[in-house]
């Protein structure tokens, strides 16, 4: 009778342990899967034709007219399309109106016009900025810190035709960290510095409390959009492993007390592979005495 009973208790330990290995196995494998599937999104995000790696210009508007085009007569020159585009008129009020060359070629949000308003990235609310296209570039108006400035892309720039690839440290599941959600009310305002040497204030909706190694950090994030949180952080890996001025990081939004912070989808801002990006940097608050041994690595061809 009681070996009966041992060999029943065996069976059952052994069918617990077979199922264990197999959630393990399961879980790995989802990890795994979702990670490069990640993965293969933000290469693909970082490689399209009007991607980050597309950037060919960042050129500040003076009040007034301002002559654009490739030729070295313009006010503003350009790396690319036709000799004479147009004039690009900024009003004392911030207002932006184009007179396109009539050999330009160039269309306005893809129709052939004259002339057009331009709505800029800090004025266009739920719709997009007008996009001023011609040949394989293009260009839209940015707002930063009260300047407008022209972003210039060109699918065929440089920087996206000899792209070097994403380095990474390997997948590891430990860096996915479930962490202490504890919100701020009303929010808290960070200071966020940038790459132009301009300070943004932002509202901080809560803080990141983790544990690693016996030790307690704290991370704030932004909430850029309804549906997440983003957070720009720096670790003792910036600057020698990774990118130094920051590595930026999407988390979902709280639940019970709790948001997931997966350090494996760290990534590169675009000033990484750019002098024409106007990244934020990582504030003090988010800069961690910490080793984050996982997401992306410096990339090779940085400028």
């Amino acid at each position: 009778m009681l070996r009966t009973a041992v060999l029943a208790l065996a069976l059952i330990f052994g069918v617990a342990t077979v199922q264990a290995q197999t959630s393990d196995a399961a879980a790995s494998t989802d990890f795994s899967q979702q990670n490069t599937h990640w993965r293969d999104k933000r290469l693909a995000n970082l490689t399209a034709p009007n991607g980050w790696l597309s950037l060919i210009g960042l050129e500040w508007l003076k009040e007034g007219a301002n002559r654009v085009g490739s030729a070295p007569d313009n006010d503003i020159v350009l790396k690319a399309g036709p000799a004479h585009l147009g004039v690009v008129t900024l009003a004392k009020d911030g207002s932006l109106h184009i007179v396109l060359d009539k050999h330009s070629g160039a269309t306005v949000d893809g129709q052939p016009v004259a002339e057009a308003t331009l709505v800029d990235d800090a004025h266009a609310g739920a719709g997009n900025p007008s996009v001023v296209a011609f040949g394989s570039a293009s260009f839209l108006v940015i707002e930063r810190d009260g300047r407008k400035a022209l972003r210039v892309k060109d699918s065929k720039a440089e920087t996206r035709m000899h792209f070097l690839g994403l380095d990474y440290y390997p997948a590891d599941p430990s860096w996915r960290i479930v962490a202490d959600w504890v919100p701020f009310n009303p929010p808290h305002e960070l200071e966020i510095g940038s790459v132009l040497g301009t300070i943004n204030k932002e509202k901080v909706p809560g803080k990141a409390v983790f544990h690693r190694d016996g030790h307690t950090y704290e991370l704030m994030p932004i909430q850029e959009e309804p549906d997440s949180l983003f957070f720009v952080i720096a670790d003792r890996t910036s600057g020698k492993e990774t990118y130094g001025a920051a590595r930026f990081m999407y988390a979902d939004l709280p639940k019970d007390g709790k948001v997931v912070l997966d350090f494996n989808r760290a990534y590169n801002p675009p000033c990484a592979f750019t002098p024409y990006a106007t990244c934020p940097l990582a504030p003090p608050e988010n800069r961690m005495d910490l080793a984050v041994t996982a997401g992306e690595k410096k990339y090779r061809g940085g400028h």
